[in-house]
């Protein structure tokens, strides 16, 4: 509060801005470890804010786990938005494909972590299901619709497959550009042969 008892503007920034660093620095941080095996005093460090900061916007660490991964599922709606009026669909779908198999990688450990506190079919982790179900569905219309990619293909298809991908990328001896020729393969399979429809 200012002097005049009104909202203070500049904190209410500095409180957005802290929010946000604290959940890019959990982000990275689980990415890179996995959620159960890092700190919310490293997490604070990383951001670059006090501990009593962290615990301000997130008393307890289940409320952390919850925005990070609530934040990347908005972030992939977002995304889904800008690529539904992308000009090539097909390559939209290529792109949120990749999107989704980089989103699956950071929130193994995660998801796991929320499905154990909240359980499976919960609110927040049924809801972002739903998102990313809604997202893939529409921008899989748009590529069939506009006769780029096979219309025997469905939704529930390319997120098995990406999955798929996602394990075998993961695997022991995986070379860092392995992800990427499978999906050069897979995206092979999903389109359309010049031509002709399948």
């Amino acid at each position: 509060m200012n002097a005049t008892g009104a909202p203070a503007g500049p904190k209410r920034a500095d409180a957005r801005r802290n929010y946000e660093l604290l959940i890019a620095a959990a982000t990275e941080a689980f990415a890179e470890r996995g959620a159960d095996d890092v700190s919310l005093e490293e997490i604070a460090r990383r951001a670059g804010v006090g501990i009593g900061t962290l615990y301000r916007h997130f008393p307890a660490r289940q409320a952390l786990l919850e925005a990070v991964y609530k934040d990347q599922v908005d972030g992939l709606e977002v995304l889904a938005g800008k690529l539904m009026v992308y000009e090539s669909p097909g390559e939209a779908l290529a792109e949120w494909m990749r999107a989704f198999a980089a989103f699956g990688r950071t929130k193994r450990s995660l998801s796991a972590a929320l499905v154990a506190t909240l359980g499976r079919d919960s609110e927040l982790l049924s809801a972002c299901s739903m998102v990313l179900r809604n997202c893939t569905e529409a921008l899989l219309a748009r590529a069939q619709d506009a006769g780029v990619v096979r219309s025997d293909v469905q939704s529930a298809d390319l997120l098995r497959l990406t999955h798929a991908v996602i394990m075998a990328t993961e695997a022991p001896g995986a070379d860092p550009g392995q992800a990427d020729r499978m999906f050069s393969l897979l995206m092979d399979g999903l389109l359309v042969a010049p031509g002709g429809r399948r």
